[in-house]
């Protein structure tokens, strides 16, 4: 068994749940963050049906001391860190005319900076141990699409930011991946927390392009959503292949979708294709 340690974020729940069992499987020392430790049943049960033990901590990705406070509370207890898994995130449903400009920066806080919080505190330690950085994004960083403007251009963020920091990493040993999941079946959109239909009924005259993409979205994307186990399967690749790619789709359909984007080099493609789903 490995004795080597992998921070998780946002393991409550969904691809961080799965994926925190699956590297225990693996023989990883799994330090299990998530915001609230009161809503950590769901992880505990999983792990105990799995026959592995967690180590269960809180971090907010949004405050640099809680952040700072588990990274070194995992150096002190464990000794060293090997890993860590970026996956802590929240949904956003909104278009600028409707939203303000404060909802968007809570967006980036969580999906954007709330990644540089926890990559920054841990990189001296990943240094030391020749380890991996790995960010769960979504295909939303790498194609744009309607009503998730904030969301994606926080995901679009991250891609870049890790993109132009891998190579500077591995000059000092570390790996970086980013690992794209679609839809996947799990709380997340659940957690976009608003009134769907309340939406549709305040969002003016985008309510119809609204309805169109909930319609689509809902009715016909998700109904086909990947489970967070097999997303968690493309994290543990990243976490242990002898050399892991940079950019890891979980899907053969997030393959084909973010394909679409990497050769299309004027845009039309994209916008062809998102262009169908607001009507």
């Amino acid at each position: 068994m490995s004795s080597k340690v992998v921070l998780i974020t946002g393991t409550s729940s969904g691809i961080g749940l799965a994926a925190a069992v699956a590297a225990a499987q693996a023989g990883w020392q799994v330090v299990a963050t998530l915001r609230d430790t009161g809503r950590a049943a769901a992880l505990r049960t999983a792990a105990a049906q799995a026959g592995v033990e967690l180590d269960v901590r809180q971090l907010d990705v949004t405050d640099e001391d809680s952040v700072a406070a588990a990274v070194a509370g995992v150096i002190a207890d464990h000794g060293r860190l090997d890993a860590v898994i970026n996956n802590a995130g929240a949904g956003h449903l909104g278009t600028l005319e409707n939203e303000s400009v404060a909802e968007v920066r809570k967006v980036m806080e969580v999906n954007f900076f709330g990644v540089l919080h926890v990559s920054k505190a841990a990189l001296p330690h990943l240094r030391a141990t020749g380890g991996r950085l790995v960010t769960v994004t979504s295909v939303g960083g790498v194609v744009g699409q309607p009503f998730n403007e904030a969301y994606c251009a926080a995901k679009f963020a991250v891609e870049g930011y890790m993109e132009s920091l891998a190579p500077v990493a591995a000059r000092l040993g570390v790996t970086v991946s980013v690992v794209e999941p679609g839809a996947v079946a799990t709380e997340f959109v659940n957690n976009i927390g608003v009134d769907l239909e309340g939406e549709v009924a305040a969002a003016g005259p985008y309510s119809d392009a609204l309805k169109a993409y909930l319609d689509r979205t809902v009715g016909q994307f998700l109904d086909s959503a990947q489970t967070p186990a097999g997303a968690a399967e493309a994290v543990l690749e990243a976490l242990t292949a002898d050399r892991p790619a940079f950019r890891i789709q979980t899907s053969d359909w997030a393959r084909g979708f973010t394909g679409t984007k990497l050769t299309d080099l004027d845009g039309s493609a994209v916008l062809g294709l998102t262009g169908g789903w607001v009507g």
